[in-house]
């Protein structure tokens, strides 16, 4: 299989879906990511009865340098056009992303208001503290890349399907969206769940902070106590999947599985 730009998609980055009933779940995988860090949670959310579909960014799951011409627009028209592929075919559709995946989920929240039946973000990044964040665009002139965040996952031999470089012009885009999607936070009509890692070695805590400040809809954020940046393959991953369920449960129009037919004879 060939990603966006011809280039063979690395084993394991591949994007899935999964047919189910009227409810669908969109999956975001983060920046540098692939939909390998979201196969295990699409395949729970599928195993109750949902349709469940998880993109490939463009840019992604290949190798870092196809990442390099790739702006945050071009991440965005991906996710929404899955969004709007979705809609179609179910009757309500929540949306949950990881990383930039959360981040990406929180823009198109905010510009499809009650489109969406809700979104679960996972370590949504916003902002960051490090000061030379803000060179990106003048050092990616200059230095293509740099040393990569995937993998920060504390659980034992599990990998993540990621890049282990950094395209800084690709990261200078991923600061925009944050700006855009930060001052637009107050739009959001649809409940959100949100959850953090206690510790993150990627996404700094100010990012939760930011994004519990502005989401003026209902939020509730839970803390994810035995797990890194990458929590839907770690440790509190049971956690995750059974928590989203739950969310979906709550803010469906109609149970998930519907009620086993009943034997007349």
């Amino acid at each position: 299989m060939a990603g966006s730009t011809g280039t063979a998609v690395l084993p394991g980055a591949e994007p899935f879906e999964f047919a189910g009933g009227p409810v669908g779940v969109l999956l975001v995988h983060g920046f540098t990511g692939s939909p390998g860090s979201m196969r295990p949670w699409g395949e729970s959310l599928a195993a109750a009865g949902l349709t469940v579909s998880c993109p490939l960014l463009p840019g992604h799951g290949t190798r870092w340098q196809d990442m390099v011409p790739t702006t945050w627009p071009d991440w965005y028209a991906t996710v929404q056009g899955a969004f709007l592929r979705l809609r179609a075919d179910c009757e309500q559709v929540f949306v949950m992303g990881l990383s930039m995946g959360g981040t990406l989920t929180l823009r198109l929240a905010e510009e499809h208001g009650s489109d969406l039946a809700g979104v679960v973000t996972v370590n949504a990044s916003l902002s960051t503290e490090r000061w030379h964040a803000a060179l990106a665009p003048l050092l990616g002139r200059f230095i293509p890349a740099v040393r990569g965040v995937a993998g920060d996952v504390k659980a034992k031999g599990v990998p993540e399907v990621g890049y282990d470089r950094v395209p800084l012009l690709a990261f200078a885009s991923l600061r925009k969206l944050w700006g855009v999607t930060r001052g637009d936070l107050g739009r959001i009509e649809c409940p959100v769940l949100a959850y953090r890692s206690v510790v993150d070695h990627v996404v700094e805590p100010s990012s939760g902070a930011i994004l519990l400040a502005g989401v003026r809809a209902p939020i509730e954020e839970r803390l994810l106590p035995d797990s890194w940046h990458v929590a839907t393959l770690d440790n509190d991953k049971e956690t995750i999947f059974k928590g989203s369920l739950d969310f979906v449960q709550q803010h469906a129009a109609r149970a998930l599985v519907p009620d086993t037919p009943r034997d007349d004879g």
